[in-house]
């Protein structure tokens, strides 16, 4: 089946032996990677590009049963042939397919709407093919956006992420390795994206300023983080923030992140609305609103989230 314009596929020669857990290709990158148990059911997100693509391989090269899961946003004419190449994949790795499609509308915030529709449409559990790449861009798009401590933690490692560890590079090298055919979106060049933008323009700039690799120095910043951010939130899990006296009285990185848990909603309140609630905590104002509805007042020492009523749909003063 012809590729839709604007992807390629490549099939190098695929050599003799399959992707097991003992081939001189597959054995090094396993043992960066973070599989369970051979036998244990998994589903993997597999858009067909090279890292999703070698998620599976291993996955499979692992002892997992292995479900490939291929979601469709419908933005390009064609796309559906992009499921088509995973499907020969996991037919190829004797393993088990669908396809789900989103629907996900040009226009603003194209990039979080298509990963909030694609993992609403897969489970809880399933595994991404995120590389280190991915988590050195992640940190540096939450530093752009303003991110604190927990933001530059980037993504956590685990299960979930199990070739977290794994550069772009071998997973390209893994796909040719064994002759796979790979797609290549062109929407990952697309400029309108800030992660692009971080990966063709920042981060090829950053490198060449300090003349070295900075993924590796970016991902270790972001485990110093992660290590010191999760430090902080055991901290802050003792501290009741509705105890104004308490909370006032606490050291500043403790007081702000038990504001923060406490009032976070869908979003995780900006640093402006933290500091704001501990206002209230002090004593310099009697109430602060949130938005969407929500206002933290102080009353006898004690701070309440209160939700307020809805305005009325009709727009009549007088009903």
């Amino acid at each position: 089946m012809p590729l839709p314009h604007g992807w390629h596929a490549w099939r190098p020669l695929a050599p003799e032996l399959g992707p097991t857990a003992t081939h001189p290709v597959v054995a090094p990158l396993l043992a960066r990677c973070t599989f369970p148990a051979a036998g244990t059911e998994v589903t993997c997100a597999v858009s067909g590009g090279a890292d999703s693509t070698a998620l599976l391989v291993l996955a499979v090269a692992a002892g997992c049963t292995a479900t490939a899961v291929h979601v469709d946003h419908g933005l390009r004419a064609g796309s559906a042939n992009e499921a088509e190449v995973v499907r020969r994949l996991a037919a190829t790795l004797g393993v088990a397919f669908r396809s789900v499609t989103v629907h996900v509308g040009d226009g603003p915030n194209l990039e979080a709407r298509a990963r909030k529709a694609r993992y609403d449409a897969l489970p809880s559990d399933v595994f991404t093919g995120h590389t280190a790449d991915d988590q050195a861009e992640t940190m540096l798009v939450n530093l752009l956006r303003g991110a604190g401590r927990s933001g530059l933690s980037a993504m956590r490692p685990g299960p979930r992420r199990p070739i977290l560890a794994l550069r772009r590079t071998d997973t390209d090298m893994l796909c040719a390795s064994f002759g796979l055919e790979v797609v290549h979106d062109p929407s990952n060049s697309d400029p309108r994206h800030l992660r692009n933008r971080v990966r063709h323009e920042l981060l090829p700039t950053m490198q060449q300023l300090a003349q070295r690799d900075l993924v590796p120095v970016l991902t270790r910043q972001a485990d110093l983080a992660r290590d010191e951010s999760d430090l902080l939130d055991e901290l802050a899990a003792a501290l009741d923030p509705t105890d104004a006296k308490a909370l006032a009285a606490a050291p500043t990185a403790l007081a702000r992140r038990a504001v923060r848990h406490w009032i976070s909603g869908e979003h995780p309140p900006d640093a402006a609305t933290v500091e704001r609630v501990l206002a209230v905590a002090r004593g310099d104002a009697t109430g602060t609103d949130l938005g969407g509805g929500r206002r933290v007042t102080r009353q006898h020492q004690r701070l309440f989230l209160n939700h307020l009523a809805q305005p009325s749909a009709s727009s009549d003063p007088n009903e």
